[in-house]
């Protein structure tokens, strides 16, 4: 059975940091892309930023770039999400998800591309 599992959401305040952690079970990460995407209430699923199987390739949405960067272990099933300068706006579920590739290098930043989801971290900034 696959399993996503994120931790590490929490409530902070303007300014703070937050690091997501992704830990895999189930399947070999290594052979998968990783995206994080996140949802706010009343709103749809939204790519924050993703890495590439091999970890050469980052990409991130355009609110997340400076603020939040993508990366996994090298060997392992984890992957992680730091969050930087968080501001109200960033408030969420964060889920993460993992995309069985590696014919190419690249990350998909729409949802439906993405084979299996964790079940989501809430992340709650307050001014």
């Amino acid at each position: 059975q696959v399993q996503l599992v994120e931790s590490g959401g929490g409530f902070v305040q303007a300014g703070d940091s937050l690091r997501l952690s992704c830990e895999a079970s189930g399947i070999n990460l290594g052979a998968f892309a990783m995206g994080w995407f996140r949802q706010a209430p009343g709103e749809g699923r939204v790519f924050v930023g993703g890495i590439s199987w091999n970890g050469r390739r980052t990409e991130y949405a355009d609110f997340a770039k400076g603020r939040f960067t993508v990366s996994r272990k090298k060997y392992g099933n984890t992957g992680y999400l730091q969050m930087n300068r968080l501001r109200p706006d960033d408030t969420a579920v964060y889920y993460c998800a993992a995309e069985s590739i590696v014919v190419a290098v690249r990350v998909a930043t729409a949802s439906h591309t993405y084979d299996y989801w964790g079940q989501g971290t809430q992340v709650t900034v307050s001014s």
